[in-house]
């Protein structure tokens, strides 16, 4: 079977881009990446700003169209740093850390420098410790083989400390260029889209959505010294929750405003149950108080323990949502099982935490390939 021959769209000789994903924009095939009609396109070229029909369609519709790019392509597109003289903007989710992170980063950035951002922290409560939260994420870090130079917090989607971030830039990059990297659904995106408007008056050039997969090559922007800002493809991580739910269910259970904390007092042998996302329990303790750190509209069930695996095979998609009744790809929930020895938070990568007492023993569940971790207790 032959494959379709695929012309793009020149202007002076060079290929005319989306500057929404930064696909090279085409009039051939409905199917591949930077396709627009020809009727849109002469209107995009007079507006100068072209924006191929899947951005199209996202923007205005929240409707996404698949296209045929593989894992392959955008790591090949990622390895392009490593021949980079650049600062890397390292961008991940506050929330899911390990949903965040890009395997084998560490070999793509090289000798290249990092700056960790943390985003979304506009939704956190103001108690928590953000000196102790930028220390947890250098460790994670570490951890995975990266050693930033700096870390920050921000929030991309309310513009908070954009302009610190912006400093910081200017402060490591020296005679660079900045690549902004990170995994899909961690606002990254949005955070650039912040700095072009910080930097050109423009709004929402880039398109932005809750669905894996935005950015389909590298946009780049020119800074103010000969060197340019590079937003590369978001890095398609499956161990996070937004690939197991669609976007009506991520409103549910992924924080949208600031978190307000929810106090359960346990006795040892309960459960709760995070919507069906997601399940705590009580095993060996005392009866203590146990503070809940998720969206603000996430359901959340009580009961006991003896009955929860029958409860939630017989509640799935009823009374536990989301996922709703019709996911039928929706992953089974594994078990992690920890013995507190300080005050801790029990998290569930990708939702939010439960803060836990000192020596009790409890289970947090998760879909399969979505981590559950103990660290210590931030408030």
């Amino acid at each position: 079977m032959n494959e379709k021959h695929i012309e793009p769209v020149l202007v002076d000789g060079e290929p005319l881009r989306c500057i929404g994903c930064g696909a090279v924009i085409q009039t051939t095939d409905k199917t591949a990446p930077g396709y627009t009609p020809q009727s849109a396109l002469a209107k995009g070229i007079d507006n100068q700003e072209v924006y191929c029909q899947r951005c199209f369609r996202l923007r205005h519709y929240n409707e996404i169209v698949p296209v045929g790019l593989t894992d392959d392509d955008f790591l090949r597109l990622l390895t392009q740093i490593q021949d980079a003289n650049a600062l890397i903007v390292y961008v991940v989710d506050i929330f899911d850390f390990n949903g965040s992170l890009i395997p084998g980063l560490h070999r793509f950035v090289g000798d290249n420098p990092i700056l960790l951002v943390g985003n979304k922290e506009d939704l956190l409560p103001s108690s928590l410790r953000r000196s102790k939260l930028r220390d947890w994420l250098r460790q994670r870090a570490n951890e995975a083989g990266l050693r930033p130079l700096d870390v920050t917090l921000l929030s991309a989607k309310t513009n908070q400390s954009v302009d610190h971030l912006l400093e910081l830039i200017d402060k490591y990059r020296g005679d660079r260029d900045v690549y902004v990297v990170g995994v899909t659904n961690v606002g990254k995106s949005t955070l650039i889209n912040q700095i072009i408007r910080q930097n050109t008056g423009k709004r929402d050039l880039i398109t932005t959505s809750r669905f894996p997969g935005t950015t389909l090559d590298k946009i780049e922007l020119p800074l103010d010294d000969d060197h340019v800002l590079v937003d590369t493809p978001g890095i398609i991580q499956n161990q996070q929750m937004a690939h197991f739910l669609t976007g009506k269910d991520l409103k549910i259970v992924t924080p949208q405003k600031q978190i307000k904390p929810k106090v359960y007092q346990l006795n040892d042998q309960q459960t709760l149950f995070l919507g069906g996302v997601g399940r705590f329990d009580y095993n060996q303790g005392p009866k203590a108080g146990f503070t809940a750190y998720f969206e603000n509209n996430l359901y959340i069930h009580r009961t006991k323990l003896e009955n929860a695996a029958d409860f939630y095979d017989r509640q799935l998609g009823q009374l536990l949502t989301p996922p709703e009744a019709d996911n039928t790809d929706f992953p089974p929930l594994t078990a992690h099982q920890f013995k507190t020895t300080v005050k801790s938070d029990l998290v569930f990568e990708g939702l939010g935490w439960i803060t836990v007492p000192a020596g009790v023993n409890v289970t947090g569940w998760a879909p399969e390939g979505v981590a559950v971790l103990l660290r210590r207790a931030m408030i």
